[in-house]
Parts: structure tokens; C-alpha cells; sequence
């Protein structure tokens, strides 16, 4: 079972929140053009917690027959919907079969996967994909160089089982980080985003493996290229209303999928941009630029909904991840028994 999440309050201890420094009230203003509030210290209150579940069951990339349409039809929409319904459905049935009869115990979903009830519930979008650029809502082609580093990763694992060591599995399977983008994109569980503010800094944290980028305001310049993070180095600024974090120095063992797949190279590049549309709805988009993976940049962009109810747990994976114990001590199991491989 997860744990709760510290106080909030130690949060705004961390990057230095004065004591007494309300936090605006966000409203909408009965005008045409709504403007955003503004924190008592002048910039815009982005302030909230901002799950991205509704944007659930859209995709990353584009089907390819739908070329560059941004939206689904009516019928496209009804067949997504009665998808995820179906998914939904077929895995209780799973879970309830699995609890009923103790012999088909740890049968449901994949090694990782949770009890359905921990898993959240998305209202069907007609976003046809993540991806809003290129056009055609795909990424773009590999470099040279990307798909040589792919080809040597490949040569590395032949004579390789899946877990022969702990190596062998990924950075989310091992509780380590999803990165930036992984950390963002919505999937089963834990789509829980919140933004705190103080004079001179962001707090972006999400609820997938428990990250938090504490984001300087100032100017600063960003760290030396030699270290490279799990979740990069962050730098924002305000460009009317937008706030605009660009990332950078991040690891190349991370991904940019919802499971942190898809690797690219230390060079990536990650401009974020925060926008508030109304008083609950935050536009969100991440542009990557990895001249040494991808031969354009690429978008993604979906909207956070306000959900002041929401509550963050915290990740406890790593002092709790079983599915590492079992799949290591599994794939010896299998060895002892002649059946691997």
C-alpha cells in the first residue's frame, strides 16, 4: 500500500516560500477575454493540482489512417469509448477470477500491473494523438545515429534473457524514473500533477514515481554539460501568461513513453510550456529536440483538468517492488528447471 505524501507545506518550505505568502485565488473573469490571476508577487497563479486523467486512452502517436485530422469522427469517438469500457470490463473479470481462486493469484494484467480498482478512469477525448506536430501526429524519422545506438543496444542483448539481471529491465520497472515526458503522459494509475509557486521558482511534481523539479526563475544559467539527471535541468521563465521550462542535461537511459521507452541521447532538449485556458483547465505542451534521435522536433500537447480533490500518493515503488524480486528470482527459477530461454 502507498504511503501519503508529506505535507504540503513541506514543499513550500523547500524552495523557500516566506511564511504569510498567500497563494491568489484562481477565477474567471466575466469578460471575453479571461485573464489569469496573479500570485501576490506578480506572476501568473498556476498554482493547483492538475491531473492529467481525462486525456487518458489518447494515444502518442497518430493512426496512420488518419493522417493529419487532429479529432476523431462521432463514430471514431463511440469505438474509442466502448474500448477503454471493454478494457475495463475484461480486466475485473480477470481480477475476480483471480481473487476467487487463489491458484490463478498474480494471473492479472502484466507483472506490474495493479488490482483494477487502483486504476483511474479517464473521461474518452477526441484528441486523435499526444503528438499535435508533425501534422500527422507521428514522430519523426530516426537519425543515423539514433538507429545505430538502437542496433548496438540489440547487439548487446543477443544471448540475453529478459532478466538476467536487473540490468535487463527498465528504469520504470526498477522504480527508478519515467523522465520528464514519461513522468507526464497519462496512463492506468497515478496521472497526479501539482504546480506550487514562490518568488523566483516553480515546483512542477508528479505522482508517477514521485518526482519533483524544483525550477529556478532567475536567469540562472544551467548546470555544466558534463552532469547529466534523470530529470534534466530545469530552467523557466514567464513569457506573457505561459510559464516556459527548458530542460536539459538529462540521461540518456531514460525514455519519452508512457512505460519510459523509446530512448533518446543526452542531447535532448525539452521546452515545456504551462498555460492556463480557464480557471480549470492548463494546456500543457512539451516540444523535444534531439538532433542526435529524431531528424525534426516533435509536440505533444493535452490539457490538465483542476481537481482540487485529487489527492498524490506517494510512490513507495523501491521499498516495495516485489515485481523486481519475483521477476529476477522467476527467470532463476525458470533456469533451474531447463525452461528458459
Amino acid at each position: 500500500m502507498r504511503a501519503r505524501v508529506l505535507p504540503r507545506t513541506l514543499l513550500l518550505a523547500i524552495i523557500g516560500l516566506a511564511a504569510g505568502a498567500g497563494i491568489a485565488s484562481v477565477h474567471a473573469q466575466n469578460s471575453s477575454r479571461w485573464t489569469p490571476p496573479r500570485t501576490p508577487w506578480g506572476d501568473p497563479d498556476l498554482q493547483g493540482l492538475w491531473p492529467g486523467t481525462e486525456s487518458l486512452g489518447i494515444p502518442l502517436q497518430r493512426d496512420p489512417k488518419l493522417g493529419t485530422r487532429s479529432e476523431l469522427t462521432e463514430q471514431e469517438f463511440e469505438d474509442r469509448r466502448r474500448q477503454a469500457q471493454q478494457a475495463i470490463d475484461d480486466m475485473e473479470a480477470e481480477f475476480d477470477v483471480a481473487t476467487a481462486d487463489t491458484s490463478k493469484a498474480g494471473q492479472v494484467g502484466s507483472a506490474t500491473s495493479p488490482p483494477p480498482h487502483w486504476q483511474e478512469r479517464g473521461k474518452p477525448s477526441r484528441q486523435a494523438s499526444l503528438i499535435v506536430d508533425p501534422p500527422d501526429g507521428r514522430m519523426p524519422a530516426l537519425t543515423p545515429q539514433a538507429r545505430a545506438r538502437y542496433d548496438a543496444i540489440q547487439a548487446a542483448r543477443k544471448g540475453r534473457g529478459p532478466a538476467d539481471s536487473y540490468t535487463d529491465r527498465s528504469l520504470y520497472d526498477r522504480c527508478i524514473s519515467r523522465g520528464v515526458i514519461g513522468s507526464v503522459l497519462p496512463v492506468i494509475y497515478n496521472n497526479g500533477n501539482e504546480i506550487v509557486q514562490a518568488p523566483g521558482y516553480v515546483v512542477i511534481r508528479n505522482e508517477m514515481i514521485h518526482e519533483s523539479r524544483i525550477v529556478p526563475l532567475d536567469g540562472r544559467p544551467h548546470v555544466g554539460s558534463g552532469l547529466h539527471l534523470w530529470m534534466g535541468d530545469s530552467r523557466g521563465h514567464f513569457e506573457g501568461d505561459t510559464l516556459v521550462v527548458e530542460t536539459r542535461n538529462l540521461s540518456d537511459r531514460t525514455g519519452i513513453s508512457q512505460g519510459g521507452n523509446n530512448p533518446h541521447s543526452d542531447q535532448l532538449v525539452i521546452t515545456e510550456r504551462f498555460r492556463l485556458l480557464d480557471a480549470n483547465t492548463l494546456q500543457y505542451e512539451a516540444t523535444l529536440n534531439d538532433p542526435q534521435t529524431w531528424t525534426k522536433p516533435w509536440t505533444i500537447s493535452f490539457p490538465w483538468k483542476r481537481d482540487s480533490g485529487y489527492q498524490l500518493f506517494e510512490y513507495s515503488c523501491h521499498e516495495g517492488n516485489y515485481a523486481m524480486r519475483n521477476l529476477l528470482s522467476g527467470a532463476r527459477a525458470e533456469e533451474a528447471s531447463g525452461k528458459s530461454r
